[in-house]
């Protein structure tokens, strides 16, 4: 129904730098070819499964995903940059992972090679359905993108097989998987293909979460109270952990594993907006409520602990032990695209661009080969290296990890961000615009196409520009989302001439007959401005955050002092914006006036009584986009920073 292709300044750098050097990257890893990196074990894993060579299984349990994830990215990217070199590589795995396939359609390299004869027997920590639904969302991407059916139909037939084990029948498997994934996957492969089993399966996976008895913990007991993880006789699963606490639809507060979580939501709004499950409805929205309002990084961030990876309580955001995890936030960009499908709110919006445009491109270096897992808001590299409690907490972008789920995640997203710019209601007659990247998109209603140039001088500057090059019968309605990050009255123009313009939901509503050349402009005002943390988060006490547009700002050692704790800022003074050209690929910096606690007169005491005598001196101090933090080499790094007078 659609055409989208990104032409953006600031976004065509990353879509190149993904189809240029992260995919060819993490090929390189997948065959443990990156030196001084975690081997992959992927490739060689389906190797040994397709009795192609032999060997002993290699890496996690779920290592199967990375290559899924891989190829996913290359699916995207070959729809809109056709690559032979690489579409010959992708179809050469693809034979690989057919040639891995059993006869009955199962595919797990991992109980094929070490474990064959024990499929499904732990679906607590075995991540097989998981495995499986990444697979089959890198199918349906693959199709997409090459009109080749092979890897689909592969997928399809691993599904029918798992139709065939699980369910309420009698007979079959009642259970569902640890690590939600195959929920959303099945979604699409129902779009993809119209067969009504693969939504059916979707629905029961959700529907029996939670249900009493627990699956997966009468799975334990049977398993004689034995872990993948943990030799000997383990600790009784905490159902929380994997969101089976509840049935789903019940669930109002987001806790356990957060990658879990917000890939089951998405699933769940999925379902809600196919099947009108009201109950799901408002478990979705419940669930939004509570991770966005309450337990959300002001970068995008969920998950702040990293025992489990996983939410805590309402508004228990410690920045310096934050776990945060970038497959997290990808998860929640999930969440917020499919709520937006639901129903169009900005509000979602909001959060998918907050989420993308900080803590996403900003766990990958600007290389494109280093990673951060976590996503931290405070790093004090000492800490890191020597404090037990913040081993998570990286100072520097590693080339890759045992557990690499995150680097492909973001080739896969980033790969197909065209995805989530625009939305059409056909029976609306309305495209809204959710994200200003510059695009050119063309969209099929009724009585016609309707085709649109979006140009955007975001993420610097507020000014969005769309020209119309070609309409349909009768008028459109254009709806552009009003940023919550808006300084000001935002100004609508059409030819030139200023127009007034009607808000529903946070968008900004033009309904029009419009004829071909006509060209808006929507002027959304910009500037830096300080952010206060709701009272009950206890570690921004006194404390405020730098915004500008959708950017979240830091302070980085290398461009101020140490240590950054000692700093306090001053919000009643002077902010000064700055393009600065030489700062990586070029950013808006920018400059403010403190105070540094005096250390001059410091000697050998620890503690000494409180004295206001040339306790603090007043310094200037510089903020850069937090996206870029980590780029420099390293050091320490503070988004939320002292009040002066706090």
């Amino acid at each position: 129904m659609e055409k989208i292709r990104i032409r953006d300044d600031f976004w065509d750098r990353y879509t190149a730098l993904v189809r240029e050097t992260v995919i060819p990257y993490q090929w390189d890893a997948l065959n443990d070819r990156i030196e001084d990196a975690a081997p992959s074990y992927a490739i060689r894993n389906f190797r040994i499964a397709a009795g192609l060579e032999n060997g002993e299984f290699g890496g996690m349990v779920f290592q199967d995903s990375d290559l899924a994830k891989w190829l996913e990215a290359v699916g995207y990217s070959l729809a809109s940059h056709p690559d032979p070199k690489l579409e010959c590589i992708a179809d050469e795995v693809i034979d690989l992972v057919a040639m891995a396939q059993h006869e009955n359609g199962y595919i797990n390299t991992y109980f094929t090679i070490k474990e064959p004869g024990n499929e499904w027997t732990n679906l607590h920590d075995c991540h097989e359905l998981y495995c499986a639904g990444h697979m089959m969302e890198a199918a349906v991407a693959y199709y997409q993108g090459t009109g080749k059916r092979k890897l689909l139909e592969v997928m399809c037939k691993f599904a029918d097989h798992i139709d065939t084990i699980f369910g309420t029948d009698e007979g079959k498997l009642q259970g569902y998987c640890g690590h939600q994934e195959i929920e959303l996957a099945l979604v699409k492969l129902f779009e993809v293909t119209g067969e009504s089993r693969y939504l059916k399966l979707s629905q029961y996976f959700i529907d029996q979460r939670g249900q009493e008895p627990n699956y997966l913990i009468a799975e334990w007991e049977r398993r004689g109270r034995t872990s993948y993880w943990q030799e000997g006789v383990t600790a009784k699963p905490d159902p929380r952990y994997n969101q089976s606490h509840l049935p789903v639809r019940e669930q109002r507060e987001a806790v356990g594993h957060s990658v879990r979580a917000v890939y089951m939501y998405t699933a769940m709004a999925d379902l809600a907006r196919l099947t009108g499950d009201e109950g799901l409805i408002t478990a979705c929205r419940s669930l939004w409520n509570n991770v966005t309002k309450k337990q959300m990084y002001i970068t995008g961030g969920i998950g702040s602990t990293h025992h489990g990876e996983a939410f805590s309580f309402d508004y228990d955001l410690p920045n310096d032990t934050i776990y945060a995890e970038t497959c997290a936030s990808i998860g929640l960009i999930f969440f917020a695209q499919r709520m937006l499908r639901l129903e169009r709110k900005s509000e979602y919006a909001d959060v998918m661009e907050r989420a993308l445009y900080n803590n996403v491109i900003g766990s990958m270096s600007q290389d494109g080969k280093h990673y951060f897992y976590v996503n931290p808001l405070e790093v004090w590299p000492e800490a890191s290296r020597n404090n037990p409690g913040k081993h998570h907490v990286k100072s520097v972008r590693q080339k890759w990890f045992g557990c690499s789920c995150c680097p492909p995640n973001v080739a896969r997203l980033l790969s197909s961000l065209n995805d989530y710019i625009y939305l059409v209601d056909q029976s609306e007659r309305t495209v809204y615009v959710n994200l200003y990247i510059g695009s050119e998109a063309s969209f099929k209603l009724s009585d016609g196409g309707f085709s649109i140039k979006q140009q955007s001088a975001l993420p610097w500057d507020g000014i969005v520009s769309f020209d119309i090059e070609s309409v349909p019968v009768g008028s459109v309605t254009l709806a552009l989302r009003l940023p919550s990050w808006c300084s000001g009255k935002a100004e609508l123009s059409l030819n030139g001439q200023p127009i007034s313009y009607e808000m529903k939901d946070g968008y900004a509503q033009i309904t029009n007959v419009w004829q071909q050349g006509d060209h808006v402009e929507w002027n959304l005002p910009m500037q830096a401005q300080w952010i206060a943390a709701h009272p009950f988060i206890r570690a921004n006490a006194g404390k405020v955050a730098l915004q500008r547009g959708p950017l979240v700002y830091c302070l980085e050692e290398i461009d101020n002092l140490s240590p950054l704790s000692s700093l306090s800022v001053s919000p009643s003074g002077k902010l000064v914006e700055l393009d600065d050209r030489d700062l990586l690929s070029g950013a808006v910096v920018i400059q403010g006036e403190g105070f540094a606690s005096s250390r001059a007169d410091w000697e050998e005491e620890l503690y000494r009584p409180l004295s206001d005598s040339n306790s603090v001196k007043p310094m200037n101090w510089k903020a850069v986009p937090y996206y870029l933090w980590g780029n420099r080499g390293e050091g320490e790094m503070s988004v939320w920073l002292r009040r002066a007078g706090n």
